[in-house]
């Protein structure tokens, strides 16, 4: 009977790849790329049949083939039903190819080709998008910045809106707090740069044709040193990809394994399948590549000071936000904003949903404190005592603050006594006992700019009421005053504080209401950094939340060598580099050093480019130019999008299309990997399929498409699809999440998106560290400590060696114990780049903050002409160019001769930008602002002297880690002067 039944679906396969041809365009369309004979057999040849496919025909005759193209060859019966039948188990495919129990052989993209055609006659006549009364039809997308509407009509976007929900999504959820009912809005928030994406698809800075440097000849002369000064020509795609596929099996051949490198940003476009740590890890592994081992650029105090007093290892040093927004609203009476920004940073991905909460707060009468050099947002949206502060001095305040709390008995001593160790050696240090200065509101008043009476007043309303602390953009960390010399010195300071005031206790926790909203945390999808289709078990979250969930075929890099990044160009032009592990399995590997280039690899000869810019992202950055002109790199590729930042250094640039010209599925706000739980900032979970809503322009493919046609140069295009395409993919992801048991796949498809229903009443989440607080088993839905982490009793305490709140941390005794620029007593220590580094000070004596746009995510959105170049507040038109803004206090700018849109030349050693002077009094004297992760880098030569009018601030940051033994980003850490610029004419760029 089975025999019957194989028999039958080889017999039906041809007349249903002809209808199909016949009634869908597109599947015809792909079924004319290639004539072939493909046969499909068991491997005895006891069921055999050949397919004869020409011209979008396909005939079928029983029997073996001569000399067929491909053959696709079943061990047996049962693995041929199992993979033939529609709607397969894909565990049982990737099973079946794994132990191979299936082959499939031929030329690698004739097979590629023909598993795909297989998979696109069940995919091709579904119906994609909702139609419009208008003729468009609707489109959904997850972004960087919200989950959006797209409106398309005849093959162009019209608009994009904020996805808003209807009758038939999920309910909200609603909290109780002080005899009120808070529920939110049935909509979807989104941030500035999410609606800036229609003008960025159809930027006229699109890349859209494979480019060629001029003087660039990969048989001939490669010119490195015209890197970025010579001009491209277009090529055609298939000499493109011989070039690259032919360069990487050189690169191999000549210097061995670890030649290549694959340079990539922190962020890309979103979702599951063409992510960084999907598609790229997958093709990455496949053909070797020496990994740029990332420095953790968004919790670089945390990860290296904080995570050493509480754990929080797998989550860098940070800790979640469980039931925080109830427990806020319910109990808490005041929040101090310490470097916390919320409605300009968005909690990263989550729009403005943390806004409606922020004002319920205020409507409740909660207090709030806002400790900032810049009046920032957050605080002129929600009102409240602003806090001007020096740059870099934050933990000199904080142990003021401290002190008076010691010295008036305003602690919860109790707490402390229980859950803490080491608290006397603190206090001491505190009064002074061990060095001989009190850490007085006296003492920290010169440092920090805050006068003494404000310190005194402060410490006392905060210890005389139930007060959150909101550190950083999550309120429980990242960024903020972390990213400065004195990072882990204050994020350390931050939760030494709320130790003493009794972290967890009901209105006593860390949080901005950006994040710990009633969702259900339970309901299952994997987030972005959980690996997609990567395969990879080691640097994602694939191994925890996603490689048993979603079948497919694991894959190996087993090249070990790592550049640190902040050492990437002196990797290249010193040929050697050492850098610290960023891995959150557990604290102490941070400690162990790893060298560049490691023994028996080559060193790197060849960078793949792919992402967002470093001349915007790696602190002094004008490096990279030397870097990559060095003749040691023999050649660079950047996959691309627009034409800015490193891609004008490429010797191949490969036109790459955007999200919106592509398929993938996301969840909004799900990071995934060390951000589990990541969506409880939102209002509502929402998972979409992000449809592609238009083909892609000129010649530019996906990502994917682009891996894929490398490697089936390289015959590995099969190990790298697995025969999907990437809705097949989407479609794998779709069918292993809780989604499935939903909504149907056709309905999702239609649709676009899926609400999650809130959490039940009753089973909301418990409050974060109340567990703790109240001395219980952890009730906690998060994979971490891990088993083996737990010191005492499995499920009580926190991921120390103690189980307590370290004070003095055992880890850093242990692992790094005579670091002066770390101690384990945490003292403060003036940043080496700061007002109190005299001759830096005395040429350059303005600080420099550039923080995260409000307007773009690193360098997606910014410049390309689109309409952020509109908004002010982001970049100023100065006689037809869009110039950076730099905001600096009126007093500075007065005496500086400076006026309101000035042009001026921000500088210092390391370089110069040209921006757009914007004066105001909402940021302290003595401090200039501004934003980092330009996408522009347009250096020119005025006068002998070359300076960068694109707004690449990162030029004029150091190189230089916090501190001895980590890889640490310091941007904060930033001494400048500032000048008015009165050059009119702008050169062509001559760097």
């Amino acid at each position: 009977m089975k025999h019957l039944v194989f028999r039958t679906i080889l017999l039906a396969l041809a007349p249903m790849l002809n209808r199909a041809s016949a009634t869908r365009p597109a599947f015809r369309s792909f079924l004319c790329r290639h004539d072939a004979v493909v046969q499909i057999q068991l491997k005895d040849a006891s069921i055999a049949r050949h397919f004869i496919i020409a011209g979008g025909k396909v005939r079928s005759a029983p029997g073996i083939h001569g000399a067929p193209t491909v053959r696709m060859v079943f061990k047996d019966l049962a693995t041929a039903l199992a993979m033939m039948k529609p709607n397969a188990d894909m565990g049982e495919v990737v099973h079946a190819a794994k132990n191979f129990k299936v082959m499939v052989i031929g030329p690698d993209p004739v097979c590629v080709w023909f598993m795909q055609l297989m998979n696109l006659s069940q995919t091709s006549a579904l119906q994609m998008g909702t139609p419009q009364k208008d003729a468009s039809t609707r489109y959904t997308m997850i972004t960087n910045g919200g989950p959006l509407f797209v409106y398309v009509k005849a093959g162009r976007i019209l608009r994009m809106t904020p996805i808003d929900f209807d009758d038939k999504d999920a309910a909200s959820w609603t909290i109780q707090a002080r005899g009120r009912q808070f529920t939110p809005r049935r909509q979807a928030t989104v941030a500035p740069h999410a609606l800036a994406m229609k003008s960025a698809v159809y930027s006229d800075k699109r890349v859209l044709y494979p480019m060629k440097r001029v003087d660039f000849d990969p048989h001939g002369e490669r010119n490195p040193a015209n890197r970025g000064k010579s001009a491209y020509v277009r090529i055609s795609w298939n000499e493109a990809l011989d070039m690259v596929a032919g360069e990487i099996q050189r690169q191999k051949r000549v210097h061995g394994p670890g030649a290549m490198t694959i340079a990539h940003g922190s962020h890309h476009q979103w979702g599951n399948v063409g992510y960084y740590l999907s598609a790229l890890l997958r093709f990455g592994n496949l053909i070797g590549f020496t990994r740029v081992a990332a420095n953790p650029d968004s919790w670089e105090g945390w990860y290296w000071g904080a995570m050493h007093h509480w754990g929080h290892s797998q989550r860098v040093g940070i800790a979640g936000n469980y039931g925080t927004v109830a427990d806020c609203l319910q109990e808490c009476e005041m929040i101090v904003f310490w470097s916390s920004d919320p409605e300009s940073t968005n909690g990263a991905y989550m729009g403005f949903e943390g806004t409606q909460r922020r004002l319920w707060a205020k409507e409740l009468g909660i207090e709030f404190v806002h400790i900032d050099p810049h009046f920032n947002p957050t605080a002129q949206l929600l009102g409240g005592r602003w806090i001007p502060i020096k740059p870099t001095t934050d933990p000199a305040l904080a142990q003021a603050i401290m002190h008076v709390w010691v010295v008036e008995d305003l602690y919860d001593k109790a707490y402390v006594d229980e859950r803490t160790t080491d608290f006397d050696a603190w206090r001491d240090h505190l009064l002074g006992k061990d060095d001989g200065v009190p850490k007085t509101p006296e003492w920290q008043a010169h440092e920090t700019g805050v006068p003494a009476a404000v310190v005194r007043a402060l410490a006392r309303q905060w210890a005389g009421k139930k007060t959150y602390l909101a550190a950083g953009v999550a309120g429980s960390g990242f960024g903020g005053a972390g990213r400065g010399a004195t990072g882990a010195q204050w994020a350390r300071c931050m939760v030494m504080m709320m130790a003493m005031q009794g972290l967890g206790k009901p209105g006593i926790n860390m949080g901005n209401l950006q994040a710990g909203t009633p969702v259900d945390h339970e309901f299952y999808f994997p987030g972005y950094a959980d690996g997609g289709i990567s395969g990879e078990l080691q640097w994602n979250g694939n191994a925890v939340n996603n490689y048993q969930k979603m079948p497919h075929v694991i894959t190996v890099n087993p090249v070990r060598q790592l550049i640190p990044k902040q050492q990437f160009p002196e990797a290249i032009l010193q040929g050697k580099a050492v850098g610290y592990l960023w891995d959150g399995l557990a604290t102490e590997l941070q400690f162990a050093p790893f060298e560049y280039p490691a023994p028996g690899y080559s060193p790197i000869h060849m960078i793949y480019k792919y992402g967002g810019s470093f001349f915007s992202t790696l602190t002094q950055s004008r490096r990279m130019e030397e870097a990559y002109r060095h003749e040691s790199i023999e050649f660079v590729v950047n996959q691309s999008i627009w034409m800015e930042g490193e891609a004008q250094f490429a010797d191949l640039i490969l036109p790459a299309c955007t999200q919106f010209e592509r398929f993938d599925i996301g969840e909004w706000g799900s990071g995934g990997g060390y951000l589990q739980h990541g969506f409880n900032g939102l209002n509502h979970r929402v998972v979409a399929l992000q449809h592609q809503c238009i083909e892609p322009l000129g010649e530019s493919k996906s990502d994917y498409e682009i891996f894929s046609l490398i490697l089936q140069r390289l015959g590995l295009g099969a190990m790298f699809t697995e025969g999907c395409s990437e809705l097949d993919w989407v479609k794998r992801v779709f069918d292993a999440s809780d989604v499935a048991r939903h909504v149907s796949w056709k309905e999702f498809c239609r649709k676009g998106y899926f609400v999650v229903p809130p959490e039940k009443p009753g089973l909301e989440p418990a409050v974060n560290f109340r567990w703790f607080a109240e001395g219980r088993v952890k009730d906690i839905a998060e994979p971490q400590p891990l088993p083996s982490q737990w010191s005492g009793e499995f499920g009580k305490g926190l991921q120390t060696p103690s189980g307590k709140f370290e004070f003095l941390p055992e880890t850093l005794r242990r692992g790094d114990p005579d670091n002066p620029e770390r101690p384990v007593l945490n003292r403060y220590i003036p940043a080496w780049e700061g007002p109190r580094a005299a001759d830096t000070a005395a040429k350059f004596p303005l600080q420099m903050i550039a923080t995260h746009s409000r307007y773009s995510f690193h360098t997606n959105v910014d410049g390309k002409n689109s309409f952020t170049n509109d908004i002010q507040d982001h970049r100023v038109r100065v006689r037809g160019h869009a110039y950076w803004v730099l905001r600096l206090n009126s007093e500075d700018a007065a005496a500086r001769g400076i006026r309101h849109h000035d042009l001026v030349k921000v500088f210092n050693d390391r370089g110069a930008v040209i921006c757009a002077a914007d004066v105001s009094p909402m940021v302290a004297p003595g401090v200039v602002k501004s934003f980092e992760a330009s996408a522009e880098y347009q250096p020119v030569e005025i006068n002998g002297e070359t300076v960068d009018i694109g707004g690449a601030l990162n030029i004029l940051t150091s190189a230089r880690s916090q501190s001895r033994s980590t890889s640490s980003m310091a941007p904060n850490s930033c001494m400048v002067e500032v000048v008015v610029w009165n050059e009119h004419a702008v050169q062509r760029k001559a760097a």
